[in-house]
């Protein structure tokens, strides 16, 4: 989220991968950029901190530059379920470290969503029928973005099985619920931001509180520039089933209260 987010990252991440003995990282990035899009630019730092895959979300587009820079960065994904058209892939199969391979994966929600996307569990389904859990794919990451927990929760219960993960991203708030479901998918609502928490879901507070107080807006939403919290999920797999055995939520620097594996 912001400079802020983008700060963690460069400070946190380097660390983490060595000292927890990282395969694979993503990183959702979609508000890397002033809160809202992704530059090229901002991309390729994220990539150079220590991320193997970029997701993006319903900001996917929102820097224009991004439209010709998807096609050709194979490591930044937009939403599966996007417009018919768009450029890039909403899945990849990467290489991790040791040559393992892994299925990235990202879908829009629709419930209480601005625009209308594509049924992502038609889309989600179509991809993991074709990457049955355990195959050429070693694992297998969904990150679900959308508003409702309740649709991000249904989307771990339909990939039970099928994915080695499903992780929610958009609503910016960590939840409680790192959890794996009873047929082997590691599960959390919503990662977090890496952003400074000292605000209203990482923009500064004064422009939403004066909102929310008066209904009217007063200027633009910028991000809030404070210390920032790297937040996450740490998830390890069976390499031959591509279940999850181990989850743990990640909180590391900032206002909140630290965590790990």
């Amino acid at each position: 989220m912001g400079r802020a987010g983008r700060a963690a990252i460069g400070e946190h991440l380097p660390r983490l991968r060595e000292a927890w003995g990282l395969d694979f990282v993503v990183v959702n990035a979609e508000n890397a950029t002033q809160g809202a899009g992704l530059t090229p630019e901002h991309g390729k730092d994220l990539l150079a901190a220590g991320a193997d895959c970029l997701t993006l979300g319903d900001h996917a587009f929102d820097r224009k530059e991004m439209l010709s820079f998807i096609e050709k960065e194979p490591r930044i994904l937009r939403p599966l379920n996007y417009a018919r058209g768009a450029p890039g892939k909403g899945a990849r199969l990467f290489e991790a470290r040791g040559g393992r391979k892994i299925l990235v994966v990202q879908a829009l929600g629709q419930v209480f969503m601005k625009r209308p996307f594509d049924d992502p569990f038609s889309a989600l389904d179509q991809v993991l029928k074709a990457h049955p859990l355990g195959g050429l794919a070693q694992a297998i990451l969904v990150d679900m973005h959308c508003e409702a927990t309740s649709e991000k929760m249904a989307t771990g219960h339909f990939c039970d099985g099928r994915a080695s993960a499903v992780v929610g991203t958009h609503t910016h708030v960590p939840t409680g619920d790192a959890q794996i479901l009873p047929a082997g998918t590691a599960f959390l609502s919503d990662a977090g931001m890496c952003g400074d928490y000292n605000s209203v879901i990482g923009m500064d507070k004064a422009e939403p509180m004066h909102r929310f107080l008066t209904g009217m807006s007063k200027g633009r939403f910028t991000p809030a520039e404070g210390e920032a919290t790297l937040s996450g999920l740490y998830v390890e797999t069976d390499d031959r089933t591509g279940k999850a055995h181990r989850v743990a939520m990640v909180r590391q620097g900032g206002r909140l209260e630290p965590s790990g594996p």
